[in-house]
């Protein structure tokens, strides 16, 4: 039976990839510290969803702890499969704490690379990046050989130092890995911080929401299941052809750029309430745009977004009635 460590197992994307793993019959050996970055109640409710699989296995770790995962691996190897999810995320977060972003999305994966390569017979690590780190690109849409040399928010800075560790380590040990770079996931279970999630608490208690950029914004949204497609298809096909390619880089997109005021507008008429708009300027780490290309991942990994905003929107609204606490 193939066994696959998801890290992040209790966050958003990590949850709904574990699920997706343990429903094709795989073990999945959950890995999370549970940090209280938002409300660790709606992890616990993840968690407690994942626990109902007897193939489910969680442990609460720091990635970034050394011996614990050591130890961890060591219980549980071999361990051939890796999604890489747990980071500290948030763009504006980063701007106001930096420390959690270094110890997590940096020294964090530098454990994980030295765990997988001393895994024999080592399969394949798939760990996320970010459109943020496209940065001030301004050519549409983004594509992966563009420079990405230019992060505008340390959250960017750390998840570009993932791609370049990455490819380090694939060329001297011949590891596989892959980077995905996840465009504005929403969706389902997802973190409080998420603006969809803080225009929905808002609007249902008659306060205003903040648009930022004075709403002149776009956004390549993603709906969590093409996410989590995405991460399955680039798991199931590991680079081995040359160690050049053993680590490829894969935007993970819809393949469309929305504006702001449709995604609000799409609330709006999901919850049937008027948004009041609090116009305000652009923030720091913020982009105008994204847009994904996705040519690439649909060439070499057969990915093909289904769910475009006006499909997805209904369904996060529809779920977040039933839990309007987180």
């Amino acid at each position: 039976m193939t066994k696959t460590l998801v890290t992040g197992a209790a966050g958003f994307i990590g949850f709904h990839v574990a699920q997706s793993l343990l429903k094709r019959g795989e073990t999945v050996i959950g890995v999370d510290n549970l940090n209280p970055y938002y409300n660790v109640d709606l992890k616990y409710e993840r968690l407690n969803q994942l626990k109902a699989h007897k193939n489910f296995h969680f442990f609460q770790i720091d990635i970034s702890d050394k011996k614990a995962m050591e130890e961890m691996w060591s219980q549980n190897a071999p361990i051939l499969n890796v999604v890489n999810l747990a980071a500290q995320a948030g763009v504006r977060y980063s701007l106001t704490d930096p420390f959690p972003y270094i110890t997590s999305n940096v020294m964090g994966f530098m454990v994980m690379l030295e765990l997988c390569r001393y895994q024999e017979n080592f399969k394949h690590l798939v760990y996320a990046s970010t459109s943020s780190v496209y940065g001030t690109n301004e050519e549409m849409p983004f594509f992966e050989h563009q420079r990405t040399d230019n992060p505008i928010s340390l959250y960017a800075a750390t998840k570009k130092c993932n791609e370049l560790m990455a490819q380090s380590y694939s060329h001297l040990y011949k590891i596989p890995i892959s980077g995905l770079r996840f465009f504005t996931v929403y969706g389902p279970w997802g973190r409080p911080d998420m603006s969809a999630f803080k225009f929905m608490k808002s609007m249902l208690a008659g306060e205003p929401i903040d648009v930022y950029n004075n709403g002149q914004m776009a956004r390549d949204y993603t709906y969590i299941d093409d996410i989590v497609s995405g991460i399955i298809a680039a798991l199931d096909h590991p680079k081995q052809t040359s160690p050049k390619d053993l680590h490829p880089v894969y935007n993970i997109g819809n393949g469309h750029t929305e504006s702001l005021l449709r995604f609000i507008e799409l609330i709006e008429q999901s919850l049937g309430i008027t948004a009041k708009k609090n116009f305000l300027p652009l923030q720091a780490g913020d982009v105008k745009e994204t847009f994904a290309d996705i040519s690439l991942a649909k060439r070499e990994l057969g990915f093909s977004p289904k769910v475009s905003i006006e499909e997805g929107v209904p369904k996060l609204v529809e779920w977040y009635r039933q839990y309007p606490n987180f």
